[in-house]
């Protein structure tokens, strides 16, 4: 049953560029947003200036909006629960201190930062945890907004249900006193995002698997505000390639527009992020952005590290390309032809990707693969020496059996359908293989190592290029 009250968001910080780990976490709050008929907010918890990196929250709303996301309410389009950059939201957070404070549930930390790093040591030394709350003060200064403001939490057991992990509890020794503003007045988002989600009435707080550890302190400071809890989801890592480490920007895990200038379709890369770390339950691994919606459920995202595996990503984004109208493919691939391809009309280009749709996995293959289409490339002797069967072949029985291929060729009208008669009769006269005999003719006139049917890529590139070519590869083992 659809629910107008589901409200999930989406809470990067703009530090850089939004990977498939951070839209991962994205399209699975949109997801249960849209099949809830509720709604999805993009809040930018942007506290910490130190790390801020100019341009990144356009750049994240670019990237989310590249992929079809869109958000109901946000920075740049407003809402009934403006402002949505955490910086424009502070006096909101001191009012919410301030309550702790006059409840005795918060209070100004009295050391310097060595003075904390030296309990730290102490407790390393002493082979046990390192807890503020063992040196916390009984009467500490009053919070004055100069020194960083404290939560003075309950420690206590904990046992919550979180809708991927299941049932989870901790005791109460991994609670403590943290920070809840920094002495720059700006809240952690150990605090600011408890009180963002509250104020904005999120139902659903979908995040990553690192904030897992800190969740026994925010269910304490939940109780100390007096505030409901929302459904808690914890999504696993994405694993890099090997699937033993975290996939992060460190290791070179691309940015999500990076994907999307490289020509892979939106819908190919909402399809294959979804599917890291989730399934229906069935085989099924292609779905539409509709089928999404209908089919995803938090309780079927896996609770394991989800493998990243661009192979996979490539295919899927090739079947994506296979399946879509020529007409709707060509349009989309405007901007990453050959140069060379300028000066030809649209009805030859969209004959030549018609050949090439098969073998393309994303758009910026397509110079590599059509480039022989619109000029005549140099003969490059290394594609006869390092072929399988050529390389075995003298060069003058080459020469001969181009020489026989070339007048064929000659003979022909040069459609598709006379081609194919023509090249199966020369496979009878010379008693060779396709392997040997169209890999040939492919080198002479493409020189390139692969190209779409043979007789198909003739017929486009012609008669005249096609012999042009031929004579040249011909001239080429003369010499």
């Amino acid at each position: 049953m659809s629910s107008p009250s589901v409200r999930t968001r989406f809470a990067p910080s703009p530090t850089g560029y939004l990977h498939v780990g951070g839209i991962r976490t994205a399209l699975f709050a949109w997801l249960v947003a849209r099949q809830a008929d509720g709604q999805f907010v993009l809040r930018l918890e942007d506290t910490d200036k130190q790390r801020e990196v100019a341009g990144s929250d356009q750049h994240l709303m670019d990237s989310l909006r590249a992929l079809g996301l869109n958000y109901d309410e946000g920075p740049d389009i407003g809402g009934p629960y403006a402002p949505y950059r955490q910086s424009e939201r502070l006096a909101s957070y001191k009012t919410w201190a301030q309550k702790l404070v006059a409840a005795g549930r918060a209070y100004a930390d009295p050391y310097t930062p060595a003075e904390v790093q030296a309990f730290r040591e102490q407790a390393q030394q002493a082979k046990r945890p390192f807890l503020y709350r063992e040196h916390r003060l009984e009467n500490p200064p009053v919070w004055d907004g100069s020194r960083p403001l404290r939560f003075k939490s309950d420690p206590k057991p904990y046992g919550w249900y979180d809708a991927v992990m299941g049932d989870l509890k901790t005791g109460p020794e991994v609670i403590d006193d943290f920070i809840l503003i920094k002495s720059d007045g700006y809240p952690t988002y150990n605090f600011a995002h408890i009180i963002d989600d509250a104020e904005m009435r999120i139902t659903h707080v979908i995040r990553g698997q690192e904030f897992l550890a800190s969740m026994p302190n925010y269910l304490n400071l939940y109780e100390a505000l007096e505030l409901g809890r929302p459904v808690l989801a914890t999504m696993p890592h994405i694993l890099g390639s090997d699937g033993n480490k975290k996939l992060s920007k460190r290791d070179g895990a691309k940015d999500v527009l990076d994907y999307i200038r490289e020509g892979y379709l939106p819908e190919a890369l909402v399809n294959f992020i979804a599917s890291l770390g989730w399934n229906d339950g069935t085989e099924q691994e292609i779905f539409t952005t509709k089928e999404l919606i209908e089919k995803f459920s938090l309780e079927r995202v896996q609770r394991s590290g989800a493998r990243f595996d661009e192979q996979r990503l490539q295919w899927m984004n090739g079947y994506f390309i296979r399946q879509m109208p020529l007409a709707e493919l060509y349009k989309r691939t405007k901007g990453y032809w050959p140069p060379e391809a300028n000066v030809y009309d649209d009805t030859y280009k969209m004959f030549v990707l018609g050949l090439v749709q098969e073998r393309l996995k994303f758009f910026e293959e397509l110079p590599e693969l059509t480039l022989f289409f619109f000029k005549d490339l140099p003969v490059d002797p290394e594609l006869i020496t390092n072929h399988k069967q050529l390389k075995e072949i003298d060069t003058a029985a080459l020469k001969g059996l181009l020489e026989q291929a070339r007048a064929a060729l000659a003979a022909s009208s040069f459609s598709v359908e006379d081609l194919i008669t023509r090249l199966n009769a020369l496979l009878e006269k010379t008693g060779e293989k396709p392997a040997v005999l169209f890999s040939l003719i492919r080198i002479a006139t493409t020189q390139a190592p692969a190209s779409p049917g043979l007789a198909e890529t003739l017929a486009i590139l012609g008669k005249g290029t096609s012999l042009r070519r031929v004579d040249a590869q011909l001239k080429a083992l003369g010499e």
